[in-house]
């Protein structure tokens, strides 16, 4: 059988918050936190698509301890207010941040702030959140930070000569290099706390194939319907649920004994299936590689990580 979201511990006076948890994995994984007692916290970047799944999830979960906050990951103004807020009406401790929302194999664009989307947003964005929700997360015992990868990570490694991809754009490149970024983020992330004694675990899930909005997005934005109509049958015929695929996602989050620097995915050739350790590519744990994109992240965001500094 497995492990299932039924394994999950009782997470009640726990504070978790949850990025792109308006649809997909986020509101899964959200959905699933406040069945088991944590207040959390939807960060979503549309207000009325967050406020449409809230709704859904006290339909789902009437007991819910849940509020949606604006969180725009393409905008550092947006992740600075976001954390303010956090401070203000969250007192300061934070038990789970799960770094979930993405963009996929979209046109060339950039963020607010000037970066390539993808890179921007996948990991610029969580690694700005992350820096900024630190005190927060140092101040609860046993807090968690879980990013989520994908395997196609293994489609490329980080270019430090050219993280926003100024010189040659491919779009699954692209997003490969940004869930290697999660990746190396998580890996140094894991190392600095270890080095410092920080009580901070930070693991990295990634769903396998699984029916979300993600895949069409960039077609349907483009008006590319015959290639939204193929992933969409692909959604249908081949991908696990949406449900499924978080799965990982709540076991790095949840399960006891989680290890710094793991990545969970599905058993089944990391495609489908119960939760399970995941293969990933070697550069992913290069220690130089990790330290030279952190220290390019906090160039790029100007957030720093003091507490930790190692």
């Amino acid at each position: 059988m497995g492990w299932s979201a039924a394994d999950m511990p009782d997470l009640s006076g726990r504070d978790a918050v949850v990025t792109g948890a308006n649809s997909g994995l986020g509101y899964c994984t959200a959905r699933e936190l406040a069945r088991r007692g944590a207040r959390v916290v939807l960060a979503c970047r549309s207000e009325a698509r967050g406020a449409a799944a809230l709704d859904r999830l006290a339909a789902e979960v009437p007991s819910a301890d849940a509020r949606v906050w604006r969180l725009d990951l393409g905008d550092l103004g947006s992740v600075r207010e976001f954390a303010r807020r956090h401070e203000r009406e969250r007192g300061g401790r934070l038990d789970l941040l799960v770094n979930n929302a993405g963009v996929m194999a979209l046109p060339h664009r950039r963020t607010a702030d000037g970066f390539e989307t993808q890179f921007g947003v996948n990991h610029l964005g969580h690694f700005a959140l992350t820096g900024l929700l630190l005190p927060a997360l140092l101040r609860t015992p046993g807090a968690r930070v879980v990013t989520v990868s994908s395997m196609f990570h293994l489609l490329s490694n980080v270019d430090p000569r050219d993280l926003n991809s100024e010189h040659r754009y491919h779009r699954w490149l692209a997003y490969g290099r940004s869930k290697t970024a999660n990746l190396l983020f998580t890996h140094e992330l894991a190392r600095r706390v270890a080095v410092t004694g920080a009580d901070v675990v930070a693991a990295a899930a990634h769903p396998g194939y699984a029916s979300t909005n993600l895949q069409t997005a960039a077609p349907r934005m483009e008006g590319r319907r015959a290639a939204e109509a193929v992933q969409t049958l692909g959604n249908r015929l081949v991908a696990q649920s949406a449900e499924a695929g978080a799965l990982p996602i709540l076991y790095a989050a949840t399960a006891p004994g989680v290890r710094p620097d793991s990545f969970t995915g599905p058993r089944l050739l990391a495609w489908r299936g119960a939760p399970a350790p995941s293969p990933r590519a070697k550069w992913t744990r290069d220690d130089r590689a990790a330290a030279r994109l952190w220290a390019a992240s906090q160039e790029l965001t100007g957030v720093r990580y003091e507490a930790i500094e190692a």
